[in-house]
């Protein structure tokens, strides 16, 4: 589905060249929800940009399967002039696929996630947890094949991020969608991914891969297993933490 193949990428600033990663090499499988986690700056959005095709690798090459990529950032981006069904259906009409049968999915999708008693509200009357349901709501309404997700939980209070989480690995999972996560939160990446990349400081390079096959697909009951902290241990130690 994606695939970084000696990805390197280098940018240029008045100071001079930067080196943002380096001989880059993983792969994301259909289906597989896989987490990227990494020492601060060391380019983990650098490479979800270089996974959607926003900037070209300098060397090495990024194999993209079929279908399109949908975004979700750190911020939910709603616009608070919009409903949440105005905000859901936006990138239906950036695309030009505003018709009865895409708006008919977006808001079949809304209501299977419990979005229904919020479509006529104003994203600044929702909670941070439900603006962010929202957010990954609208991405979907597009159909992406990859989802890609810079640090979306980063902005809310501890209790709201793990309720969060859940949340999105679930629905995620259940529309049998792909996703690629760039984070900084160790316990976040085993709870939700199939897979964990670790990677070096700037420039960054694979240090390690870690399948994540214990707990099955719940969050929550993955966090309860003995398993759990031994890998958290495993990958600060390898984060240099």
């Amino acid at each position: 589905m994606l695939e970084f193949k000696s990805v390197s990428y280098t940018y240029h600033t008045k100071e001079g060249e930067t080196t943002a990663v380096s001989d880059l090499n993983f792969t994301v499988e259909n289906g597989q929800f896989v987490s990227v986690i990494g020492p601060s700056g060391c380019g983990k959005t650098t490479i979800l940009s270089l996974a959607a095709g926003l900037i070209a690798p300098s060397s090495g090459e990024v194999g993209r399967g079929d279908g399109e990529f949908g975004y979700m950032l750190q911020r939910d981006a709603l616009f608070p002039w919009r409903s949440v069904e105005g905000n859901i259906f936006l990138p239906l009409e950036v695309k030009k696929r505003n018709t009865p049968e895409k708006r008919a999915r977006a808001l079949e999708l809304a209501e299977k996630y419990g979005l229904k008693d919020f479509l006529k509200k104003s994203p600044n009357q929702l909670s941070g947890g439900m603006r962010q349901r929202v957010a990954l709501i609208r991405t979907l309404a597009a159909e992406p094949a990859i989802l890609l997700l810079d640090e979306p939980f980063s902005a809310l209070d501890y209790q709201t991020r793990l309720e969060v989480c859940d949340d999105v690995q679930r629905i995620i999972k259940s529309e049998k969608k792909t996703a690629l996560l760039v984070t900084h939160d160790i316990s976040e990446a085993i709870a939700l991914s199939d897979k964990v990349v670790v990677l070096s400081k700037r420039p960054a390079t694979v240090v390690s891969e870690h399948t994540i096959d214990f707990g099955g697909n719940c969050p929550k009951t993955r966090r309860e297993c003995a398993e759990f902290s031994v890998m958290f241990e495993l990958l600060r130690k390898e984060l240099g933490i």
